[in-house]
């Protein structure tokens, strides 16, 4: 939602990646913002404006004496009207200009005017990113406060493989939500999530897991981060993939996860446990795979160290509150069984899932939950995208940690 009513203006300059501007476009103007297309001159030899124009319903933006004609200092209006400027595909002679100020076309000339925030996608040959004139160029961006994404490896127009692809656009979506969250409500706070479900061997091909998928999890580190927060996702066996502008540690036991979270907490500023951690282990793991034979086979388990409950006792201990929030995934007694896990670990907000359901909870994208506060309040979230529901939930800890 951090995109709804946004105004993004993409330069897309003269490079073959310039195709897949159109994707990114496309998916800024389904996500809710409103987008100018300013396109350089070389641009219009591999996209045709046309594409652009359909897409957003504006004319797209080329020649600067052209509008200047038409009675509209363009650089000066589409650099104030921006919210975020974003060029992808950037090229390293787009990139080596912008560094030295030179404003020889419309895109440039915006770029120099625009008080906006700044996200740069490098696409170009491999030897012309890897070149030192370029990566001097790029760390001047950066330390201007530029958001440099990418670019990716693999296979590049001349048929070589190597560092240079423009970065895909779900990763590109990412860095401009984060670009535009940086004065969100949780900045200058450090977040730290947890998400999927852990696993406990039982023999070097088989272990007791559960069907947590993460999605609830990563979604939660994501509106974070577009918040403005330094995240860090603490994650246990997900399929799910990397996030842009997040630190991601992946983790596969109960007690990997409880050691990392235990470390981090002291630094953490908020901590959101929505990862579904296993409660039981086998005592005794087997050094080879167990073997079927006509027998019954019997498991002796031990629980596993209790997370929240070490989070609660280190909280105590240390006299830095710090806000935490947990997760309670029940399949019957909802409320009561969340509310005995709110009292005695000691959270500051609880949310409660029924995951009996096929529509929400594990495996699924959208997610039906309740939050539960100390002082016995209730909200409950009808069924919606788990993204939505990251966002719901993330504005009610805000509205209570400032109340605190």
């Amino acid at each position: 939602m951090i995109l709804e009513g946004k105004h993004i203006v993409l330069g897309v300059t003269g490079g073959i990646a310039a195709y897949k501007a159109v994707e990114l476009c496309s998916s800024l103007i389904k996500a809710g913002a409103e987008v100018q297309v300013v396109m350089t001159p070389a641009a219009v030899h591999f996209v045709g404006p046309l594409t652009f124009q359909t897409l957003t319903a504006r004319p797209v933006s080329i020649d600067t004496f052209q509008l200047l004609r038409d009675t509209d200092m363009a650089h000066i209006s589409l650099s104030a009207w921006a919210d975020v400027l974003v060029i992808a595909p950037a090229t390293a002679n787009t990139i080596a200009k912008l560094v030295h100020g030179i404003a020889d076309n419309l895109l440039l000339s915006t770029a120099l005017a625009c008080p906006a925030p700044l996200v740069v996608a490098p696409a170009m040959d491999a030897d012309m990113y890897a070149h030192p004139s370029t990566q001097a160029n790029l760390r001047v961006l950066a330390e201007r406060g530029a958001t440099i994404v990418g670019p990716d490896e693999g296979r590049l127009a001349s048929g070589r493989i190597g560092r240079g692809r423009l970065v895909n656009t779900s990763e590109l979506l990412a860095a401009i939500r984060a670009t535009l969250g940086r004065q969100g409500a949780l900045a200058g706070t450090h977040v730290l999530v947890t998400a999927g479900g852990t696993r406990e061997p039982l023999d070097p091909v088989r272990h007791l897991g559960n069907r947590s998928s993460g999605k609830m999890g990563y979604a939660l580190a994501e509106a974070a981060r577009d918040m403005g927060a330094k995240v860090t996702l603490v994650h246990a066996n997900t399929q799910l993939p990397a996030i842009c502008g997040i630190e991601m540690l992946a983790v596969e036991t109960a007690t990997e996860m409880h050691q990392a979270v235990l470390e981090r907490v002291p630094h953490t500023d908020l901590l959101i446990m929505a990862a579904a951690v296993a409660d039981y282990r086998p005592v005794q793991r087997a050094e080879h795979k167990i073997k079927k034979d006509a027998d019954d086979l019997t498991l002796q388990l031990e629980r596993t160290l209790d997370i929240l409950q070490a989070v609660a006792d280190q909280r105590t201990a240390s006299g830095n509150p710090g806000f935490v929030v947990g997760f309670a995934a029940e399949t019957q007694d909802l409320i009561a069984n969340a509310q005995v896990k709110l009292a005695k670990k000691r959270l500051d907000l609880m949310v409660a899932n029924d995951v009996s359901g096929s529509d929400s909870g594990f495996e699924v994208g959208q997610n039906r939950v309740i939050l539960l506060q100390p002082d016995g309040k209730q909200e409950v979230l009808s069924l919606m995208p788990k993204s939505e529901a990251a966002e719901h939930i993330l504005a009610r800890v805000v509205e209570l940690w400032r109340r605190a």
